[in-house]
């Protein structure tokens, strides 16, 4: 098939020949990075897949119980299988945590005791932990339970405030909450070599706290994981990078054979732990996303890489630029326009497999503290390793964008984007170089 009957669907979805010309040379001139990209997904595939032989994952594993789930196989062989692609003492993969803010609250509130601290030394945590912390008053947050926190925020140019740092940590501090990527905020995601360096500042001021590492949307992007690098606990969402685009709900903690156990007593109750929790036919997904997880990581992370070079040549200030080494899968863009962040949106959305015809709006959504508008059309409700895009209706109007199971959706999906606000005459022709 030739370029002209691709463009000739395209068109007939909904991408004009002007728009397609301009991200077409684009891709083009990305071809060479790409390959990097590939290579890292060859050893994250390889390294994954060792880890199912290693630990003998069986056909007997996908079969999974019901009731309590005691002695299920499958169950625990994840775990096992989990621990080893993380290099940790043990892990927990359970469809009873129900998202990635569901994974860090149980992480936090079954390592931490009234008395305790927790610190944030890289800013603002993402905004929906900001109830669980207490941060913003809720129902059940740590700081009900005598949990106080202290954050210290990144420099102006991204970097540590290490003297910072030293003065926040006394004898109370407990737990330390790394978060890798941006979350809402125009800051640089965090590399793992990076990650590593402020673990091993902290735990040379105080060696038994407990460094632990939101490590959502940052999964199978590098070789190397923040456990590899003396992180306590690594904790993630499975309908994000390690489920592949298969697991339908779950969450995972990687980390200190201790601290796992802590969030499992707290999952489901002192004495039971992580012998009960039935699998419920759930774990053919959870085997096969994990399996597919690094080449379907490394789709979401060329179409990032696409977006940022497209807005970067249309004039939007995009994080990470164009050029930059990556480290996650979210592409921010600031358009200091509502229209735009909304149009984009509204692009992503009309891009999708499921719900395609519907327009996304800006809603009080549980959790933030501004509207935020949300654009997924996807097979697994709110999945953000599905082409997926969202943004707090506030300024400067950045939206985050992210996810793509296969390269050619995404390709097609950022096009969309552009094909929105070239229609709405928010961007012109003569705007396209």
């Amino acid at each position: 098939m030739g370029n002209n009957e691709l463009k000739a669907i395209y068109k007939s979805m909904g991408i004009s020949e002007a728009v397609y010309d301009f991200c077409d040379k684009i891709w083009e001139d990305l071809k060479p990075r790409f390959e990097k990209i590939k290579e890292i997904s060859d050893y994250n595939q390889a390294k994954v897949l060792k880890a199912m032989q290693d630990n003998k994952v069986s056909e007997a594993c996908l079969l999974g119980t019901t009731g309590y789930g005691y002695n299920d196989i499958g169950r625990d062989k994840l775990e096992a299988v989990y621990a080893s692609i993380f290099h940790t003492e043990d892990a927990l993969v359970r469809p009873q945590i129900t998202c990635g803010t569901h994974a860090l609250a149980l992480a936090l509130m079954s390592n931490l005791r009234p008395g305790d601290e927790l610190m944030s030394p890289v800013g603002k945590p993402y905004d929906t932990l900001e109830e669980v912390i207490g941060i913003r008053p809720s129902k059940g947050s740590l700081a009900e339970y005598g949990v106080s926190y202290k954050q210290v925020d990144l420099l102006p140019d991204g970097s540590f405030d290490f003297e910072g740092i030293r003065k926040a940590i006394s004898e109370k501090t407990k737990l330390v909450t790394i978060q890798r990527s941006k979350g809402y905020q125009t800051r640089p995601t965090l590399s793992v070599e990076r990650i590593g360096e402020v673990i091993k500042f902290i735990k040379d001021i105080k060696p038994d706290v407990i460094c632990m590492v939101d490590n959502c949307y940052g999964e199978f992007v590098q070789t190397i994981e923040p456990t590899d690098v003396g992180a306590d606990m690594v904790v993630g969402s499975l309908i994000k990078n390690p489920g592949g685009g298969l697991a339908p709900i779950g969450g995972y903690i990687a980390g200190k054979k201790e601290c796992v156990e802590n969030a499992a007593y707290r999952l489901t109750s002192p004495g039971l732990g992580k012998e009960v929790g039935a699998s419920l036919g759930i774990l053919p997904q959870f085997y096969q996303g994990l399996f597919l997880a690094p080449n379907v990581t490394a789709n979401a992370l060329m179409g990032a890489i696409f977006a940022a070079n497209i807005y970067e040549k249309l004039g939007f200030s995009v994080l990470p630029n164009g050029r930059e080494e990556r480290y996650d899968i979210i592409q921010a863009i600031t358009f200091n326009d509502p229209d735009l962040l909304v149009s984009f949106c509204e692009g992503i959305q009309a891009a999708a497999p499921v719900d395609s015809y519907v327009t996304p709006e800006p809603w009080d959504m549980p959790g933030y503290d501004s509207q935020v508008i949300m654009a997924a059309g996807a097979f697994v409700s709110g999945s953000s390793i599905e082409l997926s895009a969202d943004g707090p209706l506030r300024e400067p109007y950045s939206v985050f964008f992210q996810g793509g199971l296969t390269w050619q959706h995404v390709k097609y999906g950022i096009m969309k984007t552009l094909s929105v606000m070239y229609n709405k005459g928010l961007v012109k022709c003569t705007d396209l170089p």
